[in-house]
Formats: structure tokens, sequence, C-alpha cells
């Protein structure tokens, strides 16, 4: 069937429709959820699918989620109970080895029917606090799959209208926290069911056969416009390397990370042969629903950021076709069956912050130094009075390196990561936790450059009952690099002690699982500080005096680093800094 041209004001108009579908349809899910990881944080993502399985349309909202729903839908073909799709279904959906990201993100799907036919599909994702895994709220040191706890392939929780009875039951009985687990999914059920509904009032309007013209002319525009960007680098390949610290269970074991992004054209290659084998613990990446999503969102961060973009791209399915990704299988990133794969989330971040290192060269106005590139996921838990369990999740910040015209952000969610934090008034009114610190670090300093790299945050939470805690970050130990001249940032720690004896530190690796906490037991994660872009001598030295008198330099990091001079009152002497950098460029030659 031919597909006919739709005028650009009526391709806008339907473009804002769509988008506004996706924004719908995530205010939706995280206003109606109960868990703080999703009604705070933000940790999900909806949007709107045709039956090839492609995005139409997403919220904005961790990219993570909504990148990895196409493959989630080519799971559920392949495991649909009953094999047939029917008005009124509704699809939960979690495996990692059939299109999931990870199995704590479960999806929820509805197909969307016009006039009898099979259009589309409505869906979300979203992180719930509990499925019942070996340990609450997180799980990383387990040999298999199925110790991640429930999973679902294509399960139909509604079935033409009428609700799984016994799949609820099963959600209640098999989760530390089925209260919120079950709330939470009716949440996701809810926003499903707008994003059908707000489709259909679209198709209604304008007709079927011209609404998809429009979706897929506007999915066109945006290949053709990422395929343009790509042409815009020299064809070559290029390589970075990095390493994670360990797997959470073998702590002397770094294990590589190797990017090899090769440029072809108007298209791209994301080739991570030489990267670690597969783990013996959860340590591993689901191929197709969280490696791909990770080189999609690599390329869309460094190429089409709206920032730098003259117009807006629309963000579908146009955005991921010139993309291709080759991770052998049996290694980290593509790991064979049985492995447990729950702990996904530091290696993708850190392959993106490769892909940007390795690019480099032949971007340098578009690219940043090292950033935190990490994750910190941390899981607390008790057992309340009434015998029930307590569990919250947290995502700290990290930090962005240096960019070409700024300094890099502090303290904030970075590359594929986008959740938002969550509130320690929340914390208190809900939980049997204080927060004890929560503010930018200041027992180091950032990468400093022409740019200086980003401050990362210390997080210090105290728990109030005995119970567990699970952490998975990275970045103890490879240090963000610097670019241009900048210099190196700073890496990450966590540290755990009792309010009791808090001179009595133990430092923990960047990836536990189920430390038993005592009551009084407080975690301080702090995390990894950006790498600095450019020549720190750049800087101006006004610039230098105003990060002194803020405490992101040091008197002594001014003079050694950046040869500026201050005296005891902080004030600049030009004289003495135009001197002492004449020095530090003869030195560095």
């Amino acid at each position: 069937m031919s597909q006919q041209k739709v005028d650009p004001i009526t391709l806008q108009v339907i473009n804002g429709a769509l988008k506004t579908i996706a924004e719908e349809m995530g205010h939706v899910l995280y206003r109606m959820s109960f868990s703080s990881i999703i009604r705070e944080s933000q940790d999900m993502g909806a949007g709107l699918f045709d039956t090839r399985y492609q995005t139409i349309c997403e919220s904005e909202s961790t990219p993570m989620h909504i990148g990895s729903i196409p493959a989630y839908l080519r799971g559920i073909e392949a495991t649909l109970q009953g094999g047939a799709w029917h008005e009124g279904d509704v699809v939960v959906h979690n495996h990692p080895y059939h299109g999931s990201s990870h199995s704590p993100d479960l999806a929820i799907i509805i197909p969307i029917f016009h006039e009898g036919e099979l259009v589309g599909f409505s869906g979300n994702t979203a992180h719930h606090i509990d499925i019942g895994a070996a340990t609450p709220g997180l799980i990383i040191d387990v040999g298999d799959v199925y110790a991640e706890g429930m999973l679902m392939a294509g399960l139909k929780l509604y079935e033409k209208g009428v609700r799984n009875e016994a799949l609820v039951q099963m959600f209640k009985y098999n989760s530390r926290a089925s209260t919120q687990l079950i709330r939470d999914i009716e949440a996701q059920v809810a926003s499903a069911h707008l994003g059908v509904k707000r489709f259909k009032e679209l198709l209604q309007r304008y007709g079927k056969d011209f609404t998809f013209d429009a979706i897929n002319q506007l999915i066109d525009y945006s290949e053709t416009i990422m395929r343009q960007k790509i042409q815009e680098i020299p064809d070559g390949e290029y390589r970075a390397e990095g390493f994670l610290d360990d797997d959470g269970r073998h702590r002397d074991q770094r294990l590589p990370v190797v990017v090899t992004v090769k440029v072809q054209g108007d298209s791209v290659i994301v080739d991570l042969t030489g990267s670690a084998a597969q783990t013996l613990t959860a340590y591993n990446v689901p191929f197709e629903g969280s490696c791909k999503v990770a080189a999609f969102a690599a390329f869309r961060k460094i190429l089409l950021d709206a920032y730098t973009t003259q117009s807006p791209v629309p963000s579908n399915e146009g955005s991921f076709r010139p993309i291709s990704v080759l991770a052998p299988l049996g290694t980290i990133f593509n790991p064979i069956f049985p492995a447990a794969a729950e702990a996904r989330f530091t290696q993708c971040n850190r392959m993106i912050d490769l892909i940007i290192k390795a690019l480099a060269p032949v971007l340098p106005e578009r690219i940043i130094a090292g950033s935190s590139a990490s994750i910190s996921f941390a899981a607390y838990s008790g057992i309340k009075p009434s015998g029930d369990y307590w569990v919250f999740l947290e995502v700290n910040e990290g930090a962005y390196g240096g960019r070409p015209r700024s300094d890099g952000p502090d303290a904030i969610d970075n590359l594929m990561a986008n959740t938002r934090n969550n509130p320690i008034e929340d914390l208190g009114m809900h939980l049997p936790m204080i927060c004890d610190r929560y503010e930018l670090r200041d027992d180091v300093m950032p990468g400093a450059g022409k740019y200086r790299g980003g401050i990362g945050v210390v997080k210090a939470q105290r728990v109030l009952t005995n119970g567990f805690i699970t952490h998975e970050s990275e970045r103890h130990y490879d240090v963000p690099w610097g670019i241009f001249g900048g210099c190196e940032g700073v890496v990450g720690k966590t540290e755990i002690y009792n309010v009791a004896t808090p001179d009595d530190i133990v430092s923990m690796p960047s990836k536990f699982s189920g430390y038993a906490s005592r009551a009084g037991d407080v975690m301080a994660y702090y995390s990894p500080c950006g790498g600095g872009y450019g020549n720190p001598l750049e800087r101006s030295a006004e610039q230098v005096r105003e990060d002194v008198l803020d405490d992101f330099c040091s008197l002594d990091q001014a003079y050694e680093v950046y040869g500026v001079v201050l005296d005891e009152q902080v004030q600049l002497d030009l004289a003495a800094t135009d001197k002492r950098r004449a020095q530090l460029t003869a030195q560095n030659g």
C-alpha cells in the first residue's frame, strides 16, 4: 500500500499529540503508584508501539525503560499465553531472556484494536521494589536467573477483560512488599489503558491509514536525521577500554569492558568483543532488553541532544535503526541462559562512557570527559513490629565530566540514568530510616580543567531496625578520565558504620548483597567525581577564585594545578598568577 505524504502542519500536530499521550501515560503511572521508586524517583517509562513493535512515541523518563519495550514485545510474541491477543487482554512480562531489561522491571502491555483490527500496543515498564528475590529489593550474588524472583513471560493479568485472580494471589504470597507491588501494577494498568483510549481518539479523528502514514513519516524523519548526524563522523574504528570493579563475589577480579565503535557511512556498529566473560553472579546484562538499548541511548545523547540540535527530533524507532550492537554470546553483555542478570545497570553506563571516550578524537565539540558512569542503587529493608517487611529502594546521584563549554553538572544522575532523588522528608515519614548527610563531596576535588568535572554526592542513610542492605555501584578503582588536557576525576567509595561507634568504619566494595545491618547502622555512599575538560591553565583566574570560595577547589589545587595565586584572604594576585602559569606551561612542555 502506498503511503500518502502528510503535510508538515498536520504532521507536527500528530507528533505533538503522540508526545502528549506518552507524557500523560507517564504522569498517570508515577502519580498513581505507591512505592517511592516509581512515585518519587520515576524509575519507569511509557509509550505506544505498532504491530511491528516499533516505538511510536515515548515518555521523557529513564531511557532504559522505553528503549527496551520493543524487546519485551518480541519476547511476549514468543511466550504469549494462549498465543493470541484479544480485546480486554493485559499482559505482564519481565523475563530477561525474553526481552526484559531485567527482572524487577515489569512491563504491562495492552493491545490496541481499531474496528476489530489489532493496530498497536500501549505499554509501560516500572521498577518494582520486591519480586521475591533471594535478598530484599535487589540481588547481585546469586547463581542463576531463577534466584531473581518471580519470572513472568507473556502472562495475561487480564484475559478478555477478566482479571486472573490466581496470578494476583501469586503476587500476594511471593513478594515482601506485595501490597505495593499489586498497587503499582494497577497503576501501570491504568496508565496503559489511558494510552489505548488516547490513541483510539487519534485514530477516530484522522483515520487509521492517515494516522499511520504520519507515524511512519515521523519515524523515517528521525532515522534520516540520525543518519545525517552519523555521516558527519569520519568513517573508521574507534576504540576505548575500561574495567569494572568485580562481579559482586570475586573481589580481586577486574572485568574488562572493550568498546569499538565502527562508523560506516550513515550507520554505526558498537562492537563489545573483548569484554569480560559472563559472570557467575547476577552482574550480567540482558542483550536485547538492556545492552542494545544502552547503545541506542548513547548515540541519541551524543548526536540528538535537544540543547544542541536545531529542531527537536521525535523520540521513536527511527533513531534506533542506524545502530547495530555486537556482543559475543557468553560475555557479560550477552549472557547464556540461565545466568542471572538482575544487576545490569552500571555495565551499561560504563559502555556509554567508553563510547563517548572512543569518539572524543573525532567529536571534540560533542563529547564530555569521564563521568561517574555508574549508578548507586541501594536496597534497605527490615522487619516491622507487625512481622511484615519494609523495603526501600534508592538511586543516588553521580556527576558528569567537564563539557566543551561548561563545567560538568554536580550531583546528578548521568548518561542513561534519569531517575529523580527521593525527598528525605518522604523517607522519614514512611520508613524507619534517617538521612544523616546529603550534600556534595568535600573530601576530594573534582577533575580540574578549563571546565572542571562535576562533583559527586555523599549520602549517609541510617536504618533504625535490624535488616539487610544490598548495594549496586561501580568505579571504586577505574578513575573517570580527563580529556584534552583535563585532569582525572575521583573514584567513589562506600562505608558502613554504626552511630554508637562512628569511628569503627567498614570499607565496603562497590557492590554487595544482603549485608546484615543492625539498628543504628549507616551506609555512606560517595559517588565518583567527573574528569576535567581542557587545560586547567585556561580556566579564568577569577573563576578559580570563585571555586575556592565555594569549596569546589582547595587553595593547594588552585596553586598546583590551576596556577592561580591566592592569599589567605582568597584575594587574587594577578601578577603572581601570570608568573605561576608561565612556569607550569614550561614544565608541561
